[in-house]
């Protein structure tokens, strides 16, 4: 049996996996990465790459890789809501509703405000082999699929694993200090004994993923079309269809559908009845279609009970599953590897205290609750659009069909159903325009020194994002000019390291962060806004909420771990012990 020893090692080569293996080779931590299939997933899954995903991708080189061959922000922009694709009956091919998305449209100035990245949109079944090449550059044999685990235990110094190679049998002792279980839960936390807590097998949902020219009936600018109609009795039986790409727009070559079988129909097991189905859903008879492969999956909404188990640490799927809504799944998975690998980076290197790692569950498992319970919110309400629409639950096809006709007819009622549907689709927004969800969530407790103030307060729809420099918060964006190189606040923050922004008054703090780097073998870069940096547009003094003598410590990941608003009387000693908090270490 060979022998191999790494600090680190991943179990999962999925996106969350792949993610966390790339990041740490960027913080120079050598690991290795096992996954048991042979190659990346086949299957569309997630696509949408919301903002603070993209924010962590520009950190580690990998956005501009992304939005090379992603959707085009114009082409996905809206979501509309539709009776049918096609179809030439009176309740066919008729539109609901129109909202825009994801920083389209009217989103588009607010959200560029608020962040450099743009969302992007590319599916699972791309996006993992991008990861994939630029893991496997950073990280030249520390990838290896056709892997599997067989066994692991841990003790008080580290963790032991055998991985067998699927394809001779041969086995390898692997050694490693800690692990990551990126493997969606399927083998690591079952041995552990984690429990996942909430909802389970809700609904049995059917993903198709085909090729077909639509191009005569998609919009341009919409990512997904829902689709309403007597037939198919509401939102998740009736379907939604999203292109694929590689060409984006209506002139897609891949789709995917999804909709839902009752728990009792025969047919949702028999691939033969997909087809026909689709071409019912989308009134397209004559529809040529090749399908790429059809999946089911339980709709579930399930968080962890526990993200650390001794040495080894749980993300993405392993953590928590999502219903797809608000396309939360991937985007957490990624955030929680970028929280993880900076932790594990400083411990490894001895710059931090092993007790680092424990803030992980406390910040990344209160994220993982909220964004499932949201994703679940924003999943039944369209239960609630259904119901807005003059759908209800076992109501016979014929009720359905008269409801639409109600909706659709130029008579007063028909007026007051389509302006009460409209109010119904607007809440909606909750899923398609989540801006505060997406990049305004914060760490409560963990590796931060808590200010005692209060938290902005929080927009219950999701939508309106407020900057702060409070501990636990994202570091706002602002666009600052260093040596004639436009950059975000974002931008100034080294790879494995801290920046500290202070104003034109911030002498001390400019001193105190190169004494106190000296002192922990920790890299932390003075920024001084309105001195070297210049504050491009005056953003960073609106939204600092220090004063020019004052000063904003944050962590590798672009969250702030502590602020002073103004000066203080010794700023090396005041500085010096916020990192001691953060990093774990007795001074």
């Amino acid at each position: 049996m060979a022998e191999l020893g790494v600090p680190v090692l991943i179990v999962g080569g999925g996106a969350c996996g792949l993610a966390a293996s790339l990041f740490l080779s960027d913080l120079g931590v050598d690991h290795l990465l096992v996954e048991r299939h042979s190659s990346t997933s086949h299957l569309p899954k997630a696509h949408y790459l919301n903002q603070r995903t993209m924010e962590i991708f520009r950190q580690h080189g990998v956005a501009d890789s992304v939005y090379e061959v992603g959707t085009p922000p114009e082409l996905f922009s809206k979501v509309r809501w539709r009776t049918s694709l096609g179809g030439d009956g009176p309740l066919d091919a008729r539109t609901f509703f129109t909202i825009d998305s994801f920083g389209g449209g009217e989103l588009r100035e607010r959200y560029a405000r608020d962040s450099p990245s743009p969302s992007s949109n590319y599916p699972q079944l791309r996006l993992e082999p991008l990861i994939r090449r630029h893991a496997e550059q950073r990280g030249p044999g520390r990838v290896r699929f056709g892997h599997e685990l067989v066994e692991l235990s841990q003790d008080a110094d580290g963790v032991t694993a055998t991985i067998r190679e699927l394809d001779t049998g041969e086995t390898t002792h692997v050694r490693a200090r800690y692990v990551i279980a990126a493997d969606g839960g399927k083998t690591v936390g079952t041995a552990l004994g984690v429990q996942m807590l909430g909802p389970t097998g809700m609904l049995d949902m059917v993903s198709t993923h085909f090729s077909a020219d639509l191009s005569a009936w998609a919009d341009e600018s919409s990512l997904i079309t829902w689709f309403l109609n007597p037939d198919g009795a509401g939102s998740w039986g009736s379907g939604v269809v999203a292109p694929m790409g590689p060409t984006w727009g209506a002139k897609s070559e891949e789709w995917v559908l999804h909709f839902t079988f009752g728990p009792d129909d025969p047919a949702r097991f028999d691939e033969q009845a997909i087809v026909p189905r689709m071409r019912e859903l989308l009134k397209l008879p004559d529809l040529e279609v090749t399908v790429h492969r059809v999946s089911h999956w339980i709709l579930e909404g399930v968080v962890a009970d526990r993200y650390q188990v001794g040495r080894v640490f749980l993300a993405g799927d392993a953590a928590h599953r999502h219903p797809p809504t608000t396309g939360l799944g991937l985007n957490t998975a990624i955030q929680d590897a970028h929280n993880l690998a900076w932790k594990l980076a400083a411990v490894l290197a001895g710059r931090a205290a092993p007790s680092l790692l424990d803030s992980y569950e406390p910040e990344r498992q209160a994220i993982g609750v909220r964004n499932v319970d949201w994703a679940m919110f924003t999943f039944l309400n369209h239960l609630v659009i259904d119901a807005g629409i003059g759908l209800l639950p076992g109501q016979p096809v014929e009720a359905n069909r008269a409801a639409f006709e109600e909706y659709f007819a130029d008579t007063p009622l028909g007026a007051t159903r389509r302006a009460r549907a409209a109010e119904v689709l607007r809440t909606q927004r909750t899923e398609f325009q989540a801006h505060d969800l997406e990049i305004g969530f914060h760490y409560a407790s963990g590796a931060l020194v808590g200010d005692g103030s209060i938290a902005p307060p929080v927009d219950p729809m999701g939508g309106d994002y407020r900057p702060t420099t409070r501990p636990g918060h994202r570091l706002p964006h602002a666009w600052l000019e260093h040596d004639s190189t436009r950059l975000s606040t974002h931008d100034v923050v080294p790879l494995g390291g801290f920046a500290l922004l202070t104003g034109p008054a911030g002498n001390p703090w400019t001193e105190a962060a190169r004494r106190v780097a000296e002192e922990f073998g920790v890299p932390v870069r003075p920024v001084r806004i309105g001195v070297e940096f210049t504050d491009v547009d005056g953003d960073w003094a609106r939204l600092r909420e220090v004063s020019d003598a004052g000063a904003v410590l944050v962590r590798p990941d672009n969250h702030v771990a502590y602020r002073a608003p103004g000066a203080v009387p010794d700023a090396t000693g005041a500085l010096a012990e916020a990192l001691a908090t953060v990093l774990g270490r007795p001074r």
